[in-house]
């Protein structure tokens, strides 16, 4: 198999924002707060991060803050992809040189492009890269799906360290699974569907639940390759209340609130996005109280 970058929790973090730019007091917390709570790696600017509207000059600056703090502690990977293999090639490079322990490297999106312009994407920035790549399917945000057989092709490049499943189709997952088994990793890019991917061989989970709660949301993993199964069961449907929650509008709204509501970070997000709703504010704190989970007032 090719090389694993992390099994277990990765959070697929957010960035917080001031009024101004980049919240880096907040972001130290933030990173403090995973990494005590036990996840295993830390995604920094993925889709939850808002990516697209970070700056060239914000982009450089987190990735080098993100790597000084997280110190070698947890495996540290960074989102790189883009619509213009270019670019993407660029933010790799880059990357590796900040000492990325990985990439979440995106499908083209808007211009999109073929199954074998799929293929052509990821080893193109395969080979001009030494450090592995995540494949990132997201169909629903981007317009393009990598298919099971495409995925397949695409595992045959050594640097390809696995692939960030959220296309929601449980069905297609299971063929993925079958046919990269054993040459690259499955992780769950989707928090309803962890624990179903963990029964189908995933190696673990890209959460943006584990933001709130990252002890709970690695749990779910640990119990599970500890063949506590049920315990799992019963950890995950705990859970489900507030993952749903954090998904009644487009992501990374909901959690940006959330994390603003424990105190941990404002609740600023860059336009086009809005703040959450008034009425699912009321149903996010709900959730949240559900679990125990002190609001700050």
């Amino acid at each position: 198999m090719n090389k694993i970058i992390f099994k277990g929790t990765c959070t697929a973090a957010i960035t917080p924002f001031t009024k101004d730019g980049i919240d880096y007091d907040t972001l130290a917390r933030q990173i403090e707060y995973q990494i005590s709570n036990g996840i295993e790696a830390l995604c920094i600017l993925g889709t939850t991060g808002e990516a697209p509207t970070i700056t060239e000059e914000e982009y450089d600056r987190i990735a080098k803050f993100s790597y000084d703090k997280i110190a070698g502690r947890v495996k540290f990977i960074l989102g790189s992809g883009s619509n213009c293999t270019k670019k993407a090639i660029e933010k790799s490079q880059f990357a590796q040189k900040v000492g990325a322990d990985g990439l979440l490297v995106v499908t083209p999106y808007y211009n999109k492009c073929t199954q074998k312009g799929l293929v052509k994407y990821y080893n193109d920035i395969c080979n001009n890269v030494d450090i592995p790549v995540l494949c990132y399917n997201v169909p629903a945000r981007t317009g393009v799906n990598i298919l099971p057989t495409t995925m397949e092709e695409i595992a045959e490049n050594k640097n390809i360290g696995g692939i960030k499943e959220a296309c929601g189709n449980m069905e297609q997952i299971c063929e993925t699974a079958r046919l990269i088994r054993g040459k690259t990793a499955l992780y769950s890019g989707d928090d309803n569907l962890n624990l179903a991917m963990l029964s189908i061989g995933s190696m673990g989970l890209i959460s943006v639940a584990s933001n709130v709660l990252p002890k709970e949301v690695s749990q779910v993993a640990q119990l599970f390759f500890a063949g506590k199964n049920m315990e799992a069961t019963i950890l995950q449907e705990k859970l489900l209340p507030l993952i749903d929650q954090l998904f009644t509008e487009v992501n990374p709204i909901p959690v940006k609130k959330a994390m603003s509501l424990i105190g941990l970070g404002e609740n600023i997000v860059r336009a086009p996005l809005t703040e959450l709703e008034e009425e699912h504010c009321l149903t996010l704190i709900k959730a949240l109280s559900d679990l125990g989970i002190k609001i700050k007032e």
